[in-house]
This record gives C-alpha cells, sequence and structure tokens, in this order.
C-alpha cells in the first residue's frame, strides 16, 4: 500500500490529461464524421500521420515558429480529409453502408504507403523551441510542453465550438448530424457539408499528429493506426457520434493509460485501451455521455452483397485450373512453388473469412488473430513433444473453440460496432501474446518450431509442403461448399439478410454465429499453424492488421462468400507481388489502390458475391 501512495500520482494525472487532450482532438474528429456520414472513418490515424510529418517539414526543415506550423498542419490536414470525402466517400454513395468503411482501410493504406515512400520507415525527431522550465504543485510538477499542447487542445475545441454553434455552417452540420434526410429537404447540400466536416476532422487530427510529436519528440510513420484506435476507444466511451462526450472519451481513456502504467507497467498500455473497448461495446454500446435519443446502429448484415449471381466457371475451365495449379511443382522453380504455397494459405484464411463476412455478414478486421492463435497452439504443442500432425488438428480444434469463445461478445453488436469489435479482439489477442512471456516468449517470439511432418512422413520440402496445402484447401473448399449448399448455409444467409426475421421464425442466431466462427477458427487455425511450421518462427506480429487487410482485400476481390473466388483471388494477390518485385515498396499502395477500385467499380468480386 505504501509503495502505491509513494507513486506521483500527480505527475500521472498531468500525463493523462495531456495526452488525453491529443485522443480528443481525434475522437472529435471521428465523433463528427460519425455523426454526419454514419461512418467510422478508418483513415483518421493516416491523416494524424500525415499531419505530424508536415509538422516535422515546417519546424525542422523549414524552420517556422510554433505558432505558424500549428496552421500550417491544419490547413493541409483539413484539405485531405476533404479530398478522401471527395475522391473515396462521395463516389460510393448510392453503395451499400459498407462500401465507404473500407473505402477508408484502403486510403489509409495509401496515405501511410505515401508517407513511407517521401519520408522512409524510420522514426524521426521532432523538436520544437518551447522553455525548458518545470514548476512544482504539490508533489509534481507541470512543464511548458504540458501546457502548449493542453492550450492547444482547448483553444481547438473552443474553435469547434464556435462554428458549431455560432455559424450557419456549423448550424447545417449539427442539423445534418440530427436528421441528414430532413437536413436535405431543408435545402441543405449534404455533399458541402460532408466535406466541411471530412475537413475539419482532418485538421483536428493532424494538430494531435503534431502533438503527440512535440510532446515524444518523436513521429513514427507506422503510428497511424494505432493511434486511430485510441480515437475510436474514445468515441465509443464519450458516444459515437456525440462530440462532448468525444472529448471526455478521450480525457478518460488519457487518465486510464497513464494510471495503468503507473501501476503495470508501459507494456500493459494498449491492452487496457482495448478492453475498455470491449467492455464499452458490450455494456454501453452507446457511450457514457450518449443522448437520451441516441442513434441506434443498424443491422451490417449482409449490406456488401451485391444481387449479382455468382460466376459459375465451367468444368473444363475447373480442369484446366487443376491441371495448371497441379503442375507447379513441374516446373522445377522452388521459388515460384513457395508462392504459390503461400498463396494457397492465404486461401485457407480467405474462405474462413467469406464465410463469417459474406455467408454471414459479419465484417471481421481481425481476423488475423485466429491465424496466430492456430500458428501459437500448434508451435507450443509440438515444441512440447507432439507430433506435428496432431498439433495441427488440435490447434485447429483450440482455434474454433477460441474463435467462437472471442467473438461472441461481437454476436450482440450491429453495424459498425462488429468491425470495431473484432479489431478489438484481434488488437487483445497480439497483445496477450506479446505480454505473456512465460509461454510465448513475449517479443522475442518462438523459434525452432518442428517442421512439416505427416506420421513420420517429411513435408518440409518445398514440393512436399505444397502438395500437403494444396490438399489442405481442396479439403476445406469442398467442405466448405457443401454447407453451404446445406440448411446451414441457408440459415447463415438468412441471418445475414435479416437476423430480426430469422430470429422471428425461431433461429437461434447466436448459436449459429458461434458454429461459422467455429468452422472459420478451425480453417484459420489450419493455415496459421502450417505457415508456423513452415517458416519455424512467429512472433506477435506475424499476423497483424495488415495480414487481416489483406485477407479482407482478397475476400472483397474474390467475391463475398464465393468458395471458389477466395481461391483465385488469393493466387492473384500473392501472384501480383512477384510481378512487380522490383516494386516491393509499392505493395500496401497497390493493395489499397486496388480495394478502392474494387468497392467501386466491382463490388461483387471477381467471381461474384453469393
Amino acid at each position: 500500500m505504501e509503495s502505491l501512495l509513494s507513486l506521483p500520482w500527480f505527475d500521472f494525472t498531468i500525463s493523462g490529461v495531456v495526452i488525453g487532450s491529443i485522443y480528443a482532438l481525434m475522437a472529435v474528429g471521428l465523433a463528427l464524421i460519425f455523426g454526419v456520414a454514419n461512418l467510422i472513418n478508418f483513415a483518421h490515424g493516416s491523416v494524424f500521420t500525415v499531419g505530424s510529418y508536415i509538422g516535422w517539414t515546417c519546424a525542422v526543415a523549414l524552420g517556422l515558429p510554433l505558432w505558424a506550423t500549428v496552421l500550417v498542419v491544419a490547413a493541409a490536414g483539413g484539405i485531405v480529409g476533404a479530398l478522401i470525402e471527395l475522391l473515396a466517400i462521395r463516389p460510393l454513395n448510392h453503395q451499400s453502408r459498407i462500401a465507404p468503411l473500407l473505402a477508408t482501410i484502403g486510403v489509409g493504406l495509401i496515405l501511410d504507403q505515401i508517407v513511407h515512400i517521401i519520408f522512409g520507415a524510420n522514426p524521426r525527431a521532432l523538436p520544437v523551441s518551447l522553455p525548458n522550465w518545470r514548476f512544482s504543485i504539490g508533489s509534481g510538477t507541470i512543464g511548458a510542453i504540458d501546457i502548449t499542447i493542453f492550450v492547444t487542445g482547448v483553444i481547438s475545441a473552443l474553435a469547434l465550438y464556435l462554428f458549431l454553434f455560432h455559424s450557419k455552417l456549423g448550424m447545417a452540420v449539427r442539423a445534418t448530424a440530427q436528421d441528414g434526410d430532413a437536413a436535405r429537404q431543408m435545402g441543405v447540400g449534404i455533399n458541402a457539408i460532408n466535406m466541411t466536416v471530412f475537413g475539419i476532422a482532418g485538421a483536428l487530427g493532424a494538430i494531435a499528429g503534431l502533438l503527440v510529436g512535440i510532446y515524444y519528440n518523436s513521429i513514427d510513420p507506422n503510428a497511424s493506426f494505432e493511434i486511430m484506435l485510441k480515437g475510436m476507444v474514445a468515441i465509443v466511451i464519450g458516444g459515437m457520434s456525440n462530440v462532448p462526450g468525444a472529448i471526455g472519451g478521450g480525457l478518460i481513456l488519457g487518465l486510464i493509460e497513464s494510471y495503468g502504467i503507473a501501476l503495470f507497467g508501459a507494456s500493459y498500455r494498449d491492452l487496457f485501451a482495448f478492453a475498455v473497448l470491449l467492455l464499452m461495446l458490450l455494456l454501453r454500446p452507446n457511450g457514457l455521455f450518449a443522448r437520451a435519443h441516441a442513434r441506434e446502429a443498424e443491422p451490417m448484415t449482409g449490406t456488401f452483397v451485391t444481387r449479382a449471381k455468382p460466376v459459375r466457371i465451367p468444368a473444363w475451365a475447373l480442369v484446366a485450373g487443376a491441371v495448371l495449379i497441379a503442375l507447379v511443382p513441374a516446373l522445377g522453380q522452388p521459388y515460384l512453388t513457395q508462392v504459390m504455397t503461400n498463396a494457397l494459405l492465404y486461401a485457407l484464411a480467405a474462405m474462413s473469412l467469406t464465410l463469417v463476412a459474406g455467408t454471414l455478414g459479419l465484417i471481421s478486421i481481425g481476423h488475423a488473430a485466429l491465424l496466430a492463435v492456430g500458428a501459437y497452439a500448434s508451435a507450443l504443442l509440438t515444441m512440447a513433444g507432439l507430433p506435428v500432425a496432431l498439433g495441427l488438428v488440435l490447434a485447429a480444434a483450440i482455434t474454433a473453440v477460441l474463435g467462437a469463445a472471442l467473438t461472441y461478445p461481437a454476436f450482440r453488436l450491429r453495424g459498425h460496432y462488429v468491425a470495431i469489435g473484432t479489431l478489438a479482439i484481434g488488437e487483445i489477442v497480439a497483445l496477450v501474446i506479446l505480454n505473456w512471456t512465460s509461454l510465448t516468449h513475449g517479443s522475442m517470439g518462438l523459434y525452432g518450431i518442428p517442421p512439416l511432418e505427416l506420421f513420420g512422413i517429411p513435408l518440409f520440402s518445398t514440393n512436399a509442403s505444397y502438395w500437403f496445402v494444396l490438399a489442405l484447401v481442396i479439403v476445406f473448399a469442398l467442405l466448405q461448399t457443401r454447407l453451404l449448399s446445406s440448411h446451414l448455409g441457408r440459415t447463415w444467409r438468412a441471418i445475414r439478410e435479416d437476423t430480426i426475421a430469422a430470429e422471428t421464425y425461431g433461429v437461434a442466431s447466436n448459436y449459429y454465429k458461434g458454429l461459422a466462427f467455429g468452422f472459420a477458427g478451425f480453417v484459420a487455425g489450419i493455415s496459421g499453424a502450417v505457415s508456423a511450421h513452415q517458416f519455424s518462427y512467429i512472433n506477435y506480429d506475424t499476423f497483424n492488421l495488415l495480414t487481416s487487410v489483406l485477407i479482407l482485400t482478397i475476400v472483397i476481390l474474390g467475391g463475398l462468400g464465393n468458395v471458389t473466388g477466395a481461391i483465385v483471388a488469393a493466387i492473384v494477390v500473392a501472384g501480383l507481388p512477384e510481378v512487380f518485385r522490383t516494386l516491393a515498396e509499392y505493395r500496401m499502395l497497390f493493395y489499397g489502390m486496388a480495394l478502392l477500385l474494387l468497392i467501386r467499380f466491382r463490388p461483387q468480386g471477381l467471381m461474384g458475391s453469393d
């Protein structure tokens, strides 16, 4: 008890308020966009990163004073935000609501890659000339940097308040957020309002990027995803479309993180944030400061499955494709064979996701967590002495059970909350792996994982592993196709089309959702486990958010719910980087652009949605 009382709680409180102020700026932008456009902007963290690097250019490269740097960063962030709305979101106004959400993921990939290309992948220092004094208050201290960041946040919030409540355009924004249809009937230009809101959100996000760089004296091109999630946690705490609640949510999150670091250490910082997010989604999804008549989340099930019929491939084409795939090892190109093996592993993961995202209609953005569970389970079991074949099966079963159990909290969620919930679950799995060092070895990962073998038959040669993975793809593709044509598949589609109607007819939706995630977990677990044995090393970052995004891109490219499409798209996506091997640094840029173009021009995918 004495040790707890002796901690510098005042300093931790100041730190929490300062960081919470930055989170609040991020959260306000997200809340504004959600209130007006009913959209979670996954590119908001990328605007934050763009703002931090524009701030570095102004403050370090050009030597501008801080006040001028803030103004330039705000203007640039506003322009980027407005362009996102104009070029990526507005063309999707007449598509399903999940389309713009997926488009923002593509935009985020593009912006992050542009920052990498221009500024490189290494963090940079962001020194800003501020007085180097601190003065004492009780047992703690406050410095100039703390005051600067807090005051900048307060001024930004005040400017936003004056705009929203004391300008004609601000009143139009509030009217649109309250009832978009009524505002449109009263002559409000919805497109102009949306662009304004995205611009304001971009300006606030860019300022937040600058402030974080000033506070830590460092900017990182890989920080966009983490900070976007922090802003998302803040709006869930405060209320999805509640701007004052977003400010409160940001401050609360900052204090929770700061006190958590004081008690448990910095390595658990992000785990606290995502645990709070999951609890809020379960217990109070409308937030602590929700209005009395907060907008209810609408179901997103089936929102991206178009009316286009799936493409039926002629029998001769299937035979020809099978022959070509079978001839891969005969070409005598080990590298090509390995690439195709990786593509088939992605096909397994994509089949599992297309079941829950396409057939069932629950968009999962944390699907890589299932691969991680399968990989670690099989690695740990076989390193303890179990045969690899038994380890693979047990790992897949463990992933099936954990997959259904971990995603169960998301079953009662609706709308964007499903995507947010699965994202949080994926991050929690990665952070548990990172911090459970006694089992997983933490950031060091697991190495020396036994190679593939089946009942004493070695499968670690390039050709043998290819045949083994191909056999797995064929078996699970046939099984999943059979399931989709059965009563179970029809029940999953009924839940996708209208959950309430299905439940009215006596369908236990949570039970069937659990079955879907269980089967998907089994297939994804096999994919992750085989990957672990192939490469003999894994760590907490082996299956990260980019892996989830890549699998989602494959699923959309192939056609949601289409098993054949998942396999074809996996081969295409895995093969494209080899065609453009000399342009490897642009890989994520290609993926982001492909995702945007697919959503815009071919939402049903290459093979059609089923």
